[in-house]
């Protein structure tokens, strides 16, 4: 049984090492790259429809590079990641005025901030749908969770 075991231990490390995808599913090892743009497929009367690609990675670990947006306070567990810099908060409000080019991270343990503008990738579990904080009050309908700073 030790030989088997041994066998299968060695082919899987192989594998690893000439970048065979992971054996386990998706994101076992690696987070999907995923990018603004590919976040809606459109909108209507109702507001913006998200995209198949994104519907296809809830719950999945994704990276995604964006800007930090400014903090409202120097150590945090959450920021917002936006397509571009911006100089205020864009998610005070509701769900209904959601930007289209915007993520919330919620890291895996409080942080200093950045300074505003500060270009990052971060990872994390990519979860879908609109959600409303219950400590903040935030709403939301994209959201990292058990993110870090990569």
């Amino acid at each position: 049984m030790d030989g088997l075991v041994g066998r299968r231990r060695a082919l899987w490390l192989a594998a690893l090492a000439v970048g065979a995808p992971p054996l386990f599913g998706r994101g076992a090892f690696a987070a999907e790259s995923l990018r603004f743009d590919e976040f809606y497929r459109g909108g209507g009367p109702l507001g913006l429809v998200f995209s198949d690609q994104l519907l296809a990675l809830k719950g999945a670990r994704v990276r995604i590079t964006g800007y930090q947006s400014p903090p409202l306070q120097p150590e945090s567990d959450f920021f917002v990641l936006t397509a571009r810099p911006a100089s205020l908060c864009p998610f005070c409000q509701s769900d209904a005025d959601w930007p289209p080019d915007i993520v919330v991270v919620y890291l895996s343990q409080a942080t200093l901030m950045k300074p505003d503008g500060t270009q990052l990738t971060v990872q994390g579990r990519l979860e879908v749908g609109s959600w409303s904080d219950p400590v903040t009050g935030f709403v939301s309908q994209l959201r990292l969770r058990e993110a870090n700073v990569v």
